[in-house]
């Protein structure tokens, strides 16, 4: 039609264009003089809106001096998006053989929000079978919706919108996708709260650091850089095995759920490696093994097997947290490439030891579960107690407590585990109830729940053990309606206390406390608190983790004769060649509990 035609394929040729179109006499000034292509800053876009109100009022020059006016008449915008997968791969300009060859064509996934799915899933696959007789994508992500934390949508109405530039300064982009990740699964709507993401901040990214920071920190110390020969992992200790056994198995469920397209599914498993097993479990195990002098066999294993599991989760993390994940990779491979251009690390299936997994589960459990009943009293964990009884419910459980029981008591500071197989062996009865979950048991039997609530309040000791041993047990109500099966999910099972002792249940285990005290226990009490005072103090006062000291102290006679029972623990434990009793220059004065106090000095020795 002898038309002039230009077609725009960025900001950059726009920008030029106008320019062109100013020196011709068609516009008076560059409306996109301040834009600046490629700076995605806030007040870039505010300075020029690409909007359609807005471009509509550029006028061009064509080659031949007339005015060019923006076309009035265009397709849906929704079907230039049906250029993906093709333009991604910059197709057929490059990469041919991607999409001609099927190699990465159709796309793996495409993902799109709730309010969203209309035209483009289907104009994708429009353009796909008309040009290539192939739909265009295999799987479809529909992302939810992003809510305010009190579950209304956002808006500039109610004013309660997030903005995303701000929250990015304020937190960075990794912290921010990973809480919106781990958050939610990506259809569900999520709840936006700044609060989550300094939680996910000091949680997960504060754990990994300072996890880092401890073995940058003793292998600065005893020279460790990672090219020692490897120690084979049957030939590692224990705690090292099980930590392995655990990181192959979180790279096999990881890598699973990326594949799955299940995103939330990862990043909880990585989180919860990272602080309940990694560093809250193995780390702090561990440290003792850090703190020894030379390096032996025992130690460089943990150094290998920590390097190991940080290497591999900067891979595994990376495509959730990009940029603290290559950092970290970085900072532990200091020759590396970017842990993006890293091959996802493989599962090593003899590493894998699920029995080894079940017994460190139990113990973590039976530990957590003691430390929630030395919580509930308020009796601190550097209180030693004498005892902590475990009834089993069968051989197998047994050989698991036996195998992990000095762990366990370490974990609690115990004197002894005891396990309980028959009560009638024992000074202590537990007595155990069992309360029906009524929100658990009423979507599943309807009118039938209050007989079968009566029937399980019912149950009897041997039932109850049942219930606990096999997860399950079949009751008969009083509705002549035939039994029903109830599993450990339907109910709650109580335990009462027992003068002396503190009791609770959880998960089928049942653990009971002895908490009664003698001067033995409680001048070692005395003594672990002392200790953790001077620590504090060498802290303070800038001393090396490996610097000897002179401690001096000061206290009453019944405190120092508590004390010196402990002394040479101590000495081993703080470091101290000398130990003085007198009131030392610059004194601290520091309180171990209970009303105690004393004054410490702590000097560092040439």
């Amino acid at each position: 039609d002898g038309a002039e035609r230009i077609c725009i394929g960025s900001v950059e040729e726009l920008k030029q264009a106008c320019e062109a179109s100013v020196k011709a006499g068609i516009m008076t000034s560059n409306p996109l003089g301040e834009f600046a292509p490629g700076d995605m800053s806030k007040e870039n876009y505010e300075a020029f809106d690409l909007h359609k109100h807005s471009v509509d009022g550029i006028v061009l020059v064509s080659k031949s001096g007339t005015p060019m006016h923006r076309e009035a008449d265009l397709i849906d915008v929704w079907f230039d998006s049906g250029s993906m997968p093709y333009a991604q791969w910059h197709y057929p300009f490059e990469n041919k053989d991607r999409i001609d060859e099927a190699k990465s064509f159709p796309a793996d996934f495409i993902a799109e929000g709730v309010d969203q799915t209309r035209g483009w899933f289907y104009t994708m696959h429009a353009i796909g079978t008309m040009v290539f007789d192939s739909v265009a994508y295999k799987n479809v992500v529909s992302n939810g919706l992003v809510l305010d934390k009190q579950g209304l949508k956002m808006s500039k109405r109610l004013g309660n919108a997030v903005d995303p530039f701000e929250t990015l300064d304020a937190f960075g982009p990794d912290a921010t996708r990973w809480y919106m990740i781990s958050n939610a699964q990506p259809w569900d709507n999520l709840k936006f709260d700044s609060d989550g993401i300094i939680e996910v901040q000091r949680k997960f990214f504060g754990t990994l650091h300072n996890t880092y920071n401890f073995l940058a920190l003793y292998a600065n110390i005893d020279g460790y850089t990672g090219s020692e020969s490897i120690i084979a992992v049957q030939d590692r200790p224990e705690i090292d095995r099980w930590i392995l056994s655990r990181l192959h198995s979180l790279i096999q469920e990881v890598d699973a759920a990326y594949g799955e397209l299940e995103p939330t599914k990862a990043a909880r498993a990585i989180q919860e490696f990272t602080i309940d097993e990694l560093s809250n479990w193995h780390v702090r195990l561990s440290r003792r093994r850090f703190w020894k002098g030379d390096m032996s066999e025992d130690k460089l294993s943990a150094y290998q097997t920590l390097h190991q599991c940080l290497k591999s989760l900067a891979i595994i993390a990376s495509p959730i947290a990009p940029f603290y994940c290559d950092r970290l990779h970085q900072d532990i491979n200091p020759d590396a490439d970017s842990v993006h251009l890293m091959e996802f690390p493989q599962v090593d299936a003899e590493c894998i030891d699920k029995e080894l997994e079940e017994r460190m589960k139990l113990a973590q459990q039976i530990s957590s579960q003691a430390l929630s009943l030395r919580k509930r009293e308020k009796i601190r964990v550097r209180q030693p107690l004498r005892r902590i009884l475990v009834p089993v419910l069968d051989e197998t459980v047994e050989s698991r407590i036996r195998a992990v029981e000095q762990l366990i008591c370490g974990e609690i500071n115990v004197k002894q585990v005891e396990l309980l197989k028959d009560e009638s062996d024992s000074e202590v009865s537990i007595v155990k109830r069992v309360k029906p979950d009524f929100k658990a048991l009423g979507p599943r039997f309807g009118k039938r729940m209050k007989s079968i609530a009566a029937a399980v309040n019912a149950l009897d000791a041997d039932g109850i053990a049942t219930l606990e041993r096999i997860g399950q047990i079949e009751v008969t109500p009083e509705d002549g309606q035939g039994p029903a099966v109830i599993s450990t999910s339907d109910v709650e099972i109580m335990t009462d206390d027992i003068p002396g002792w503190l009791v609770s249940s959880a998960s089928g285990v049942t653990v009971a406390l002895d908490i009664t005290l003698d001067e033995a226990l409680r001048s070692e009490g005395m003594a672990r608190e002392l200790i953790n005072r001077v620590q504090n103090v060498r802290k303070d006062g800038g001393l090396e983790v490996t610097d000897r000291i002179q401690l001096t102290l000061d206290a009453t006679d019944e405190v120092r004769a508590a004390i010196e029972r402990n002394l040479d623990y101590i000495r081993v434990e703080t470091l101290a060649d000398e130990v003085r009793w007198q009131k030392p220059n610059g004194a601290t004065e520091v309180d171990l509990g209970e009303g105690i106090t004393l004054y410490i000095g702590v000097d560092k020795l040439n």
